[in-house]
C-alpha cells in the first residue's frame, strides 16, 4: 500500500511540477483555457471565433499595460506570496447572502487557473488552483508570472495575450500601447467576452478611468523591482 501511495505522489509531483519548471523558461504554446475553448468549439455547431494567441516577451510588453493590469487586478502583486488574505477576508464578508459574488484572486492565482486548470468552479478546482499558485510563487520570479499572465489572459472573445489584442484592436505592437489603451484592456479583463475594448460601454469607460487613477497612485516605478 505504501508503495502505491508513494508512486501516486511521485506521479502527481512529476505531472504538476515538471510543467511548472519547464514553463519557467519556455513560452507556453497554449493554455488550459484555450484548450477548453477549442474543445467547446469542436463540440458546438454554432459559429465561433478563431483563437488568436501571439507570444510576447517581457521586453516587448508595454510598461503601461503591466501597471494597468496590476492596478486593476492585484495591487499587492509585487509583495504578496500568491494570496491576498485581506482581500479574501473582505470578499467573504461582502459575499455573504449576496447573489453577485466578489472575487479576491491574485494575478498568480488567475495565472494558475488559466494556464493549468479548467474554468469550472468547485472546491477541487480551488484546491488545485491554490497548489499551482504555491508552485508558481516558489519557482517563478514575479516578472515571469506577470509576463506569462499578460500573454495568456483573454482580452477579447478568443483573443489571448497582449500581442494578439494589440494587433487586433489597435494595429500596434504591444510595446506601443498607450496609457488609455492599457487601461481599457485592463478594464475588460474580468469579463472579456461581454465587455469590449473596441466598443466600450459607459461602465467600461468609467472602470478604465478608475484604473488610470490607480495607476497614478501606484506610480510608474511601482513595478521597477520585478
Amino acid at each position: 500500500m505504501r508503495k502505491w501511495i508513494t508512486r501516486i505522489v511521485l506521479a502527481w509531483l512529476t505531472l504538476t511540477l515538471l510543467p511548472v519548471l519547464i514553463l519557467r523558461f519556455v513560452p507556453p504554446a497554449t493554455s488550459a483555457f484555450m484548450i477548453e475553448r477549442q474543445i467547446h468549439y469542436l463540440l458546438s455547431d454554432t459559429p465561433h471565433p478563431a483563437i488568436h494567441y501571439v507570444w510576447t516577451p517581457w521586453r516587448q510588453l508595454s510598461p503601461q499595460l503591466e501597471l494597468a493590469v496590476v492596478a486593476s487586478e492585484d495591487q499587492t502583486f509585487p509583495t504578496n506570496l500568491g494570496f491576498d488574505f485581506n482581500a479574501i477576508a473582505d470578499a467573504v464578508h461582502h459575499n455573504e447572502g449576496r447573489r453577485h459574488q466578489r472575487g479576491a484572486s491574485t494575478i498568480t492565482q488567475q495565472l494558475a487557473r488559466n494556464l493549468f486548470l479548467c474554468p469550472c468552479r468547485n472546491w477541487v478546482r480551488k484546491g488545485a488552483e491554490a497548489y499551482f499558485t504555491v508552485l508558481l510563487e516558489a519557482f517563478w520570479p514575479k516578472r515571469r508570472i506577470l509576463e506569462v499572465y499578460l500573454n495568456v489572459a483573454e482580452f477579447g472573445d478568443g483573443i489571448y495575450g497582449a500581442g494578439a489584442v494589440a494587433q487586433h484592436y489597435f494595429h500596434e505592437p504591444p510595446s506601443r500601447l498607450t496609457r488609455v489603451q492599457a487601461s481599457l484592456l485592463a478594464a475588460v479583463l474580468p469579463n472579456p467576452r461581454h465587455w469590449h475594448v473596441n466598443a466600450p460601454s459607459a461602465f467600461v469607460l468609467t472602470r478604465a478611468a478608475d484604473i488610470r487613477e490607480q495607476m497614478d497612485h501606484l506610480g510608474t516605478g511601482y513595478l521597477a523591482a520585478l
